[in-house]
């Protein structure tokens, strides 16, 4: 089953009159490379927030984004007024007649005349944080697995493209060899004393290098075992980037061996399509 790497999910709560956010997104990389921007108050669980998402992404340069935004409705300032008008009655006996909000002015800077809410994470914060974070992953996931799934259709037409190819190259085998022999043999008519056992040995030394059968059947091997792994493992990203490799090797080889004109064409078209092969490999998990 194929996993893209490519991914996102979004999920968002509310704790205490604090809205929690959380956005994860992820591109394509060869290990898990994660990057985490938080508020300072969930800091102290950093680790278990990269343990959660290690063990749920496994590869991919990721981003995770935390944000706490205080709703309109709540306020974590408290003024202490009786506080505060007390400071101010106390400073106008010691300096006399003045001016209201320069005493006011003195007073807010006097001890506890301003107070805000406690900025620890409690228990209750923290499970929600986990359920915020364990949703954001399923709608990530979701989406991988779509993207996963548009990536299948797209690897399978292009195995299928150079399987076509591959079983067209098949009637100008015989062509091309006919061919070569006639070529030969017409430029050895120019000669006198041609030795007819030296010629023929020479031929099938020449038409066992053009052979191109063996590159043929590894290459079938390559493509089904592919469309086999594509299928049937999971995080098989790299091991399809490595048989698609040996594929690409088969068919350069046929490419070099290929003398023949039509069948360079379709070494041609199978190379384009091995290569939307490669490109859309790296992007498999």
């Amino acid at each position: 089953m194929i996993l893209s790497m490519t991914g996102f999910g979004r999920s968002e709560g509310v704790f205490e009159g604090k809205k929690i956010t959380i956005d994860i997104k992820s591109l394509n990389s060869k290990s898990f490379d994660l990057s985490i921007k938080m508020p300072l108050r969930y800091k102290e669980k950093e680790f278990e927030i990269r343990k959660l998402l290690n063990d749920s992404i496994l590869r991919g340069k990721v981003d995770c984004y935390i944000n706490l935004e205080t709703l309109d409705s709540s306020n974590d300032v408290n003024i202490n007024h009786e506080l505060v008008k007390s400071y101010m009655d106390e400073l106008k006996k010691i300096s006399g007649d003045g001016p209201d909000y320069e005493y006011l002015k003195m007073a807010i800077r006097m001890p506890e005349a301003i107070s805000t809410r406690p900025d620890e994470l409690n228990e209750n914060e923290w499970l929600l944080l986990t359920e915020l974070l364990n949703n954001a992953l399923e709608k990530f996931n979701n989406f991988r697995r779509t993207e996963g799934n548009i990536l299948h259709e797209e690897l399978k037409r292009n195995i299928h493209n150079i399987e076509t190819y591959l079983s067209m190259v098949t009637p100008f085998e015989g062509i091309r060899l006919d061919t070569i022999k006639e070529k030969y043999r017409s430029t050895l008519n120019e000669f006198d004393n041609i030795d007819e056992t030296r010629f023929y040995q020479e031929m099938a030394y020449f038409t066992e290098k053009l052979d191109i059968s063996e590159e043929k059947v590894r290459l079938t091997q390559h493509l089904k075992y592919y469309t086999e792994v594509m299928k049937n493992e999971d995080f098989n990203g790299k091991k399809l980037g490595f048989i698609s490799q040996e594929m690409g090797r088969e068919i350069n080889t046929l490419g070099s061996k290929a003398n023949h004109a039509e069948i360079q064409k379709l070494v041609v078209m199978m190379k384009d399509d091995l290569e939307k092969i490669k490109e859309q490999t790296l992007n498999v998990l």
